[in-house]
C-alpha cells in the first residue's frame, strides 16, 4: 500500500527540487511561531529523520546539524508576537512558512506542507496531513523549526526564569499556568489565548 507521500510524488518535478515545510509553536501560549523549509539532497541521505516530537532533544540537535550540512537548501522563518496578535495564530503560522520558503537559497518547484492548510508561496504546493511522519523533507523541516524555536525559548527563559520556558517551551502546561497565576502575564505571552486572556481579565 502506498503512503500519502508516495502518491503525491508519483510525478515529481524534473529537477527533483521539492521542499518540505513545517511549523512549531502554533499551540504555545508564549513565544514566536517558527517554520522551516528544507530541500534534501538525494545524493546525501540523512538517516533517522522523523517527526521532531518523536525524537529526543539530543537527537534533534544532532540531526539539525546534519540537515544543515547535507541539505541542498534550508531556511527558517518566524512570525512575531505582534503578528500573531494581528493575524491570529493560523495566519502567523502561514506567514512564517512563507518566509521560510522565500528564504531558501534554491527555488523549489514544489512545496510539501505539513497539515491541511497552505501558505501563499508563489510555487505549486500540496498539503500533507501527517507529513512530518510520511515525508522526509517535512520531517527535516520539523526538526530545524523545533531546534530553532527551543533555542529561542531557552533565551526567553534567561530573561523570565520564573515561567520555566526552558522546560515547557511556552506551552500551557499545569506548571506554566500556575506560574502565570503567581507572577502574572509577561510581555512574551500571547495575550489573545483564552487562558491568558482570562487571567488578564481577572486581574484587578
Amino acid at each position: 500500500m502506498k503512503t500519502m507521500a508516495q502518491v503525491l510524488l508519483e510525478e515529481p518535478p524534473p529537477s527533483g527540487l521539492i521542499c518540505g515545510v513545517d511549523e512549531v509553536g502554533r499551540g504555545a501560549g508564549a513565544g514566536e511561531v517558527y517554520a522551516a523549509a528544507v530541500i534534501l539532497d538525494a545524493d546525501r541521505p540523512i538517516a533517522g529523520l522523523a517527526d521532531s516530537k518523536q525524537l529526543s532533544a539530543a537527537t534533534r540537535a544532532a540531526l539539525s546539524l546534519e540537515i544543515k550540512a547535507r541539505a541542498r537548501a534550508w531556511a527558517i522563518g518566524r512570525a512575531s508576537l505582534e503578528e500573531i496578535s494581528a493575524l491570529n495564530v493560523l495566519g502567523a503560522t502561514l506567514l512564517a512558512m512563507q518566509r521560510a520558503v522565500q528564504g531558501l537559497a534554491v527555488t523549489p518547484e514544489l512545496a510539501l506542507v505539513d497539515g491541511n492548510r497552505l501558505p501563499k508561496l508563489g510555487i505549486p504546493a500540496r498539503a500533507v496531513v501527517r507529513g512530518d511522519v510520511l515525508e522526509p523533507a517535512i520531517s527535516a523541516a520539523s526538526i530545524l523549526a523545533k531546534v530553532a524555536r527551543d533555542a529561542a525559548m531557552v533565551e526567553l527563559h534567561a530573561r523570565h526564569p520564573q515561567y520555566g520556558f526552558d522546560r515547557h517551551k511556552g506551552y500551557l502546561t499545569a506548571a506554566h499556568l500556575e506560574a502565570l497565576k503567581t507572577y502574572g502575564v509577561s510581555p512574551v505571552h500571547r495575550r489573545g489565548y483564552a487562558p491568558i486572556r482570562a487571567l488578564l481579565e481577572s486581574t484587578p
